[in-house]
């Protein structure tokens, strides 16, 4: 009796993980991947792009606020239950960088800061996967413009590239 209270304990707290659910390796922190069928890269970004016009928000991930743009990924990746960090600069040590001709659908890519370089500032999900030329959708900082997409290939977005990588597990 007291091994399954503390076996049940232990699958609360997330120590143990569910039947069915796993865990994506990410260097630094850790996704949890706990749906039993892998996600869906398309569905994920019609669910995305749902939220095109929102407005942009600073710190937060409330579609009805409207959203930041690491807020964003966090609120789209957490509805099909991969947890993301809540800060762009988390993104700098997760995960594996893609080669440009290894982007897909659903990769989060990762920008530095406008001010610097050595700082990450800014994150998105590709939406159309064409290596240096992709379009990704992202909340830009632009009051006016909040969530959007872009060209990674754009002045804007090409120099402050930093990395793309694959926050959805593979099967």
């Amino acid at each position: 009796m007291q091994k399954q209270i503390l076996l049940l304990a232990l699958l609360l707290i997330g120590i143990i993980p569910f039947p069915g659910s796993s865990k994506v390796p990410v260097k630094g922190v850790e996704a949890q991947v706990t749906n039993i069928v892998p996600v869906d890269r398309d569905a994920l970004i019609s669910f995305a792009k749902s939220f095109l016009g929102t407005p942009y928000h600073f710190a937060s991930s409330n579609p009805k606020k409207g959203f930041d743009c690491s807020g964003f990924v966090n609120f789209v990746f957490r509805n099909f239950k991969i947890n993301l960090p809540r800060s762009s600069r988390e993104f700098k040590t997760m995960g594996k960088d893609l080669k440009p001709e290894e982007f897909k659908v659903g990769d989060v890519v990762v920008f530095r800061s406008f001010r610097n370089k050595a700082r990450i500032g800014h994150v998105g999900i590709i939406c159309e996967a064409n290596g240096m030329h992709s379009k990704f959708i992202h909340s830009a900082t632009s009051q006016k413009r909040g969530v959007v997409i872009s060209n990674l290939a754009s002045g804007t977005y090409v120099h402050r590239f930093f990395r793309c990588i694959d926050v959805i597990e593979s099967k």
